[in-house]
């Protein structure tokens, strides 16, 4: 992993927005600062500001652990794509694979709630109902290690069994198939007509798209990390405003020769589309 804020990195960059670029994040920790409460994450308004910037000259996607629904109205402007659940929800083509992922986070929260019922639990473990995935957050519990160990036994014991996926104080169950936010990306690409893509994230399930090690990916993680393998990362939360205005620099660059709104949709106005 190298720093994106090198020579290399901005000429990688550079390279990634030459062709017909997807620009697609993550939105807790790389949009939106990681809160407490999961409900109080918002994008702030300055990066809407320059995202919508951004649209005007390429596509954009938002591809969230989140439900659809729930990133929708913290976002305050629509991307051409909104991707869910991790990358299942939202992606066109994948409605019935949808279908059975929701039947069985169904039947993982009512065999969770069941357990939680019993004496022993620490009341600060929440479950959030995804509908097509759960988090089950710890970041309120008391005895941090004790739950991890109690938690990590419940799911090992779920019917059908789930795919784990951890992150920051949170463990997310998925269905064991190959939906995920690399898939998802790849499918983007396809619809879009894409040549290359830039991709940001910070957790875990960001590492699916991470570890295809595609030439035509761009791969950014927030904050440096021996275990991941993105391409390059940005030494810190805040570096995400550096970023986006750098890539509205060398969008305006490439001119007539870039991927411009009247291209994809034959409607260029010279005006960010609004929220």
């Amino acid at each position: 992993m190298k720093l994106l804020f090198s020579d290399a990195g901005v000429q990688r960059l550079q390279q990634c927005v030459r062709g017909r670029t997807l620009c697609a994040f993550d939105f807790d920790g790389t949009l939106a600062p990681i809160v407490a409460v999961p409900e109080d994450a918002r994008l702030p308004d300055n990066l809407r500001t320059l995202l919508e910037r951004i649209a005007y000259y390429a596509p954009i996607a938002i591809i969230t652990g989140r439900s659809v629904e729930d990133i929708s109205r913290r976002l305050g402007f629509q991307p051409d794509f909104v991707v869910g659940n991790h990358g299942l929800e939202g992606v066109p083509g994948w409605e019935d694979l949808a279908t059975e992922h929701e039947h069985a986070c169904a039947g993982w929260h009512r065999q969770i709630d069941q357990a939680l019922r019993e004496p022993g639990w620490d009341p600060g473990i929440q479950v959030e109902d995804k509908r097509f995935s759960l988090s089950v957050h710890y970041r309120q519990v008391e005895d941090v290690a004790g739950s991890v160990r109690a938690l990590e036994s419940l799911f090992s014991h779920l019917d059908p069994p789930p795919r784990i996926v951890g992150g920051k104080y949170v463990y997310n169950l998925l269905m064991q198939d190959r939906c995920h936010k690399g898939s998802a990306l790849s499918r983007l690409m396809e619809l879009s007509g894409a040549t290359s893509a830039l991709y940001v994230g910070d957790d875990v399930t960001d590492e699916d798209v991470f570890r295809m090690r595609r030439p035509d990916i761009l791969s950014i993680r927030i904050e440096p990390s021996a275990d991941s393998a993105a391409d390059y990362f940005l030494p810190h939360p805040r570096d995400i405003l550096r970023l986006l205005e750098e890539l509205i620099a060398m969008l305006q660059a490439e001119g007539a020769s870039n991927w411009l709104r009247e291209d994809r949709n034959g409607d260029r106005n010279g005006e960010p589309r609004q929220g």
